[in-house]
């Protein structure tokens, strides 16, 4: 039978909770710091992390945009997976928003969503504006 605890009886061990105090920084707690903390300092002590983050900046949008749209249909991965025709170590990847995907699989997951995917390209206009063109695709 699993032992069952109470929040009650959980605490910081002593070590960590004096340590803090006697560094004059706030005590560090069992769950540790949020992903935007933890990631704000690794950028501060490695130029080569932050620039792997802006590479990836992409892939992150995309992913939020496919967890918002899977999860508004109330699909599971494994679920949209199945109507796409890939693993859902797949969709779990390209969700990460650490992995890159190609046109082929986001207009499967597109078209399985039951959305239009749309490829565009941008330049500037002399007056400074952009200039958009835009592409609808069909999956096959």
């Amino acid at each position: 039978m699993p032992r069952q605890t109470s929040s009650s009886s959980r605490t910081v061990p002593k070590t960590i909770a004096s340590r803090g105090a006697i560094q004059g920084r706030r005590a560090a707690t069992p769950i540790g710091r949020t992903a935007d903390a933890a990631a704000a300092q690794r950028a501060a002590r490695s130029p080569e992390y932050l620039e792997q983050q802006a590479e990836r900046q992409s892939f992150r949008e995309i992913a939020w945009l496919l967890i918002k749209y899977r999860m508004d249909k109330g699909l599971s991965q494994r679920e949209l997976a199945d109507l796409v025709g890939t693993s859902y170590s797949q969709i779990s990847r390209i969700e990460s928003g650490r992995h890159r995907t190609n046109l082929d699989t986001l207009s499967r997951i597109a078209h399985a969503l039951d959305l239009r995917m749309v490829l565009g390209f941008e330049s500037k206009r002399s007056n400074g504006r952009p200039k958009r063109a835009l592409v609808t695709f069909q999956s096959v």
